[in-house]
Order: structure tokens, then sequence, then C-alpha cells
């Protein structure tokens, strides 16, 4: 059943759990599991090994880097990734993997917080996802409920397509903003989300990865979303020129006092707000007009293949 499907598991020092998940996949039916280790320094890769992984020790660092260059070495068509943490129910993978297979997606999420059990997720990482994932749909345009979700299935086209640079937990963000440029089909499913083991470590730190992942989101506006990649920033220049405005009128007529400098910055911000504000408009527009053009070059493709 699924013969033509690999688990990809990213690892680092994840000894007391990835037997067990290993396991766990196994009796699902899925032997095909490839561990990308992150040069742990426990047993990890040695138990993944004995229980019957192919395992590689990854050439770089992060998750992002691993992730890569494990597709890299995947020969088959359809790619389950999750977390070797124990946080992830293996019972779940049919459900991930269903839309793929059947072909009714490219892409599939599965969201943590449809039946998150108590303690998996601290009080302040789950304000953080809830606004990262707010932030990604009102950017991006799709609402993938969980884009920073470890448990995917996608095909390997699918993540040929994407343009993906980022070595650590932002690998997921850029995931998520890549089916969505490239309009991918994407389901999401529910899944069950677990605590951590008592033994088991976590390597997200919540502060200096999720600045890192918000950043990421940012960054990736510019080319999916331009109009809000400059617009935010030239509406924050607008807003300055309109405080520093309404302090020099207002100095000026209830106190006789001009501040030339100031209201000179304020011309300039003005200035650069607007620029800002038009050179995101028009890239916007360029956007758009190269979306249409993809879909008419695949739509082509796709009747000469019939």
């Amino acid at each position: 059943m699924y013969g033509d499907v690999c688990v990809l598991i990213p690892t680092l020092n994840e000894a007391e759990t990835i037997g067990s998940v290993i396991d766990g996949l196994r009796e699902e039916g899925l032997e095909n599991v490839l561990v990308a280790d992150g040069h742990s320094t426990d047993e990890t890769r040695e138990i993944a090994r004995e229980h019957g992984a192919r395992v590689f020790e990854q050439s770089g660092s992060g998750k992002g880097q691993a992730v890569r260059e494990a597709v890299r070495r995947i020969d088959a068509a359809y790619v389950l990734m999750l977390d070797g943490d124990g946080t992830y129910r293996t019972e779940d993978a049919p459900n991930v993997l269903g839309p793929v297979v059947s072909g009714d997606a490219e892409h599939v999420v599965g969201d943590r917080f449809a039946n998150m059990e108590s303690g998996a997720m601290t009080r302040l990482n789950r304000i953080g996802n809830t606004l990262i994932n707010g932030a990604f749909a009102r950017i991006h345009g799709h609402d993938y409920e969980d884009i920073l979700s470890g448990y995917r299935a996608f095909t390997r086209d699918s993540f040929e397509k994407m343009s993906l640079t980022a070595d650590g937990f932002g690998i997921e963000t850029e995931m998520a903003v890549e089916c969505a440029r490239h309009n991918q089909t994407v389901r999401v499913v529910d899944i069950t989300y677990k605590p951590r083991p008592e033994d088991s470590e976590t390597n997200l730190n919540p502060f200096t990865d999720g600045a890192r992942i918000i950043y990421t989101l940012y960054r990736l506006a510019k080319t999916n979303n331009p109009l809000f990649y400059f617009g935010s920033v030239g509406g924050g220049a607008l807003l300055v020129s309109l405080l520093l405005g309404i302090y020099v009128a207002y100095e000026w007529f209830a106190k006789g006092v001009s501040h030339n400098v100031m209201a000179v910055a304020a011309g300039v911000a003005l200035l650069f707000g607007v620029q800002l504000i038009m050179f995101g408009v028009l890239s916007d527009l360029f956007v758009t007009l190269h979306r249409e053009q993809l879909r008419r070059i695949e739509r082509t493709q796709d009747r000469s293949e019939e």
C-alpha cells in the first residue's frame, strides 16, 4: 500500500523516542524510513538503525538543511515527514498520507490544534503559533491552520518546485509560503499532538526560533505579497511623517517655535512612504501578471500532454 512512500524523520538527540517512532510507523505499514540526523551526541543513529531505518548524518546543520538534503536522497513519489521526538502519533500517518497518495492534494499539513493533549504546548508557544498563523493568512491569503506543524506529507514533485533556503525551524514556514506562491493544492487534516516524554528535551527555542520564523514569514512576503511587504514599511514612514507634522504644526501655532529640521524630516518620510507604497502597488501588479502567465503555460502543457 505504501510502497512508493518514504518517511523522513529529521533528528537531533532523540535516542529516548526514535525507536518507538520507527516501530510505530512500521506497524502502520511504512517500512521505508529515512532518518536525517543532525550530528546527535547520543545514540540516536545507532538506535534508528537497530529499528530498521536508513540513517545518514547531514552535512550541514539545522532542520531545514537536513530536510533538503534528505529529499535529494529519496526516490519515492511521496514523502511523509514527522519529528522523532514522540509528539506525533504514528497512527495518524494514514490520514496525513491519504490526500497525497489518492491524488487529492500535493501537500498535506497536520493540524496540531485539532486535538492537542494537555501539556503538549506552553501558553507562550500557543500565543506565538496563533500570531504566526494569523499573519501568514493575512499576508499570503491562505489559511493552513498550523503552518509550523512538523507532520506533513507531500509529493516529491511539489517539493522540487519550491525554493527553500532556511536551515533551521523556518523550513515549515518556507514550505507553507511556497505552497501558496505556487498555488499548490493543500489539505489540512486533524492530528493529535502529545507532550514530549520527560526524558526528551526540545531543540526549539521559543524566542530565537520564533523571531527567525517571523522574519522568514515577512521576508518571503516580498515575492508573494509585495504590496504588504513594501506597504507596511511605507505605511510606517507615513505614520512617522504624520506624527512629526502634527508636532511641528502644534509647536508653530501654539508656541511660535519653528522646527525646521523636523519639518524637513517629516517631508522626507512622507515622500519615502508614498514611493514605497507606489512601488508595492506596481510590484503586486507584476506578481499578478506573472502568476496568470504561469497558469496559462501550465494549462498549455496539460493540453499538450493529453
